[in-house]
């Protein structure tokens, strides 16, 4: 299985432009909100929040789960384990809050008052919280 380090390889890269997405599409809503008095600067933020999403979060968080899924098929025996199935439950989590993200992205497109500002400050911590979790069910595997 000399393949299965490239497909990891490949997965890791995959979930950290993914990641990157999640971590600053947050950010971009901040500006959309707190500057959505200024129409030039509406416009560019709202095209850099529709490529992000578009161009690199979805492409990359499908080749995340397609990456993840071969690396279990190639190595069935890890369905024995209790912290793949941890790690399982929180990529679910991370995949609604990416669909979560595109709704808000929406939302803003269609009224730039939605939320606040100090909402999606909050809201951009709920990827770092899953991140540190599924980093420490692959490495420390604590069940």
């Amino acid at each position: 299985m000399e393949y299965y380090s490239w497909i990891l390889s490949f997965h890791i890269v995959s979930f950290m432009s993914w990641m990157a997405m999640l971590f600053y599409l947050p950010r971009l809503f901040v500006y959309h909100r707190e500057y959505s008095d200024k129409a030039e600067f509406l416009e560019v933020v709202q095209i850099q929040e529709f490529k992000l999403y578009k161009y690199i979060g979805v492409p990359a968080m499908w080749a995340t789960v397609l990456s993840g899924g071969l690396m279990v098929a190639l190595n069935i025996g890890l369905l024995a384990t209790f912290w793949i199935y941890a790690k399982l439950f929180t990529v679910v989590l991370l995949i609604a809050y990416s669909y979560s993200l595109n709704y808000f992205r929406l939302k803003l497109k269609a009224n730039s008052e939605f939320k606040s500002g100090k909402f999606f400050r909050f809201y951009n911590e709920i990827p770092t919280i899953l991140a540190i979790f599924i980093v420490i069910f692959v490495i420390v595997k604590p069940f």
